[in-house]
């Protein structure tokens, strides 16, 4: 019996990825079939589908499903009828194409940055969406400088629904190696390190002192923190996953514990959708095991469409047992030059004046524009990695990186 969360849902874990002999019948298969094309965003789903990390979805969701996670952030029929789940998993494509295709056949879905096909889908289901009324309830926004509103009215006219069968893990596992893990991987090692309490560290950034001093306070409570890093796509500007990977792999190494903390990451693409989707990222970290995710300032926020602490509060906001996951909440967090070290809100007296405020846009824009960084902002070793990474960026490759508001992480 594992002393780990259940995974979402309460029954075992799903993964769709098919293996062995079925699997290369299935690769048989898809190749008689039509294709059509996926986004990255879709791809980064359905990779999530076949590793489990959105038990217990079974493929991309139909209309009352999409309304009812749209308004009221659960499933509105079939087998998971009542389940809670905060972000529409869709996919979609062009009129021309779902036209071409009956109700209750087969296509591949291809995805052409991978140059494969990655499932075969049975369309259950044809329709149209309100792609505003999405962008409203999901990003709190319609304002087409929002990255996750540009994705979603860019996205096809008609989303297609129906089960899938997983036929690739995106080659994530041979990119990352042991800094890769699957829901059934990551829950195999912290049973093996007698971990029951973990505490996920969402990050989309390299961890600078405040990443660093958050995950600190976890570890006093927790048994071990998952350094969970997103791997798929991000907005331009931000830093490559293996960049990040590296650096922080400098930080465990010199300022942590051994075996206090696991690198690991995760094939989705960033939403931007702030609390909605630090709820998300609590739901599939259940699935990996984690207990706890840890929930700081602007979590999965974008410039300043959100407060800096709505992704704390809408956890307050979901059914009771909506989640077995909880949020560990930590206020706003900088360098105290009053006290010498790092502090929060909660925990730090004196003005403003006396805190240095720390966020993965300030660094970012520090670093591309060649600014000297306070070691009080991050430490040498991860600095002396990001200084490489930006050094070997032709100026034409380098995006300005405007400061609105504190957006972090």
């Amino acid at each position: 019996m594992s002393s780990l969360v259940r995974p979402h849902g309460g029954g075992p874990l799903k993964p769709l990825l098919l293996t062995g002999a079925v699997l290369a019948a299935e690769q048989a298969h898809a190749a008689t079939l039509p294709r059509v094309a996926i986004s990255s965003r879709e791809a980064g789903d359905l990779i999530m589908l076949g590793i489990g990390g959105f038990t217990p979805l079974a493929g991309f969701m139909g209309r009352a499903n999409w309304q009812g996670v749209c308004d009221a952030m659960h499933l509105a029929e079939g087998p998971n009828k009542g389940l809670f789940w905060p972000i529409p998993v869709t996919l979609s494509t062009d009129e021309a194409t779902a036209a071409s295709i009956a109700l209750g056949s087969e296509v591949a879905l291809f995805d052409a940055e991978r140059g494969e096909v990655l499932a075969t889908m049975t369309v259950t289901e044809k329709y149209g969406i309100d792609k505003a009324h999405e962008c409203q309830t999901v990003f709190k926004t319609t304002d087409a400088s929002h990255p996750g509103v540009k994705m979603v009215m860019e996205q096809g006219a008609v989303n297609l629904a129906g089960p899938v069968k997983v036929l690739s893990d995106g080659g994530f596992p041979a990119e990352y190696g042991d800094l890769y893990h699957t829901p059934l991987q990551s829950r195999a090692l912290f049973e093996s390190k007698g971990w029951k309490t973990v505490a996920a560290f969402q990050t989309r950034n390299p961890m600078h002192r405040s990443h660093e001093h958050l995950v600190k306070i976890a570890i006093e409570t927790m048994d071990g923190v998952l350094i969970h890093s997103l791997l798929g796509n991000l907005k331009p500007g931000d830093i490559p996953a293996d960049v990040r990977s590296k650096a922080i792999s400098a930080l465990i190494d010199q300022y942590f514990v051994k075996d206090t903390v696991v690198q690991s990451g995760y094939p989705l693409d960033m939403r931007y959708a702030g609390p909605r989707e630090a709820l998300l990222h609590a739901l599939f970290r259940q699935n990996y095991g984690c207990s706890h995710l840890i929930v700081g300032r602007d979590h999965a926020g974008v410039g300043d469409f959100y407060g800096p602490f709505d992704a704390q509060k809408i956890f307050d906001e979901i059914p009771a047992g909506a989640l077995e996951t909880k949020p560990l909440k930590i206020d706003w967090t900088f360098w105290s030059y009053r006290t010498g070290g790092m502090a929060s809100a909660r925990t730090c007296p004196g003005e403003a004046k006396d805190h240095l405020l720390i966020s993965g846009t300030k660094l970012r824009k520090m670093l591309s524009e060649g600014e000297e960084v306070p070691v009080e902002f991050s430490r040498p070793e991860v600095l002396a990695i990001l200084r490489q990474y930006y050094a070997g960026l032709e100026e034409g490759q380098k995006v300005k990186v405007e400061l609105k508001g504190h957006s972090a992480r």
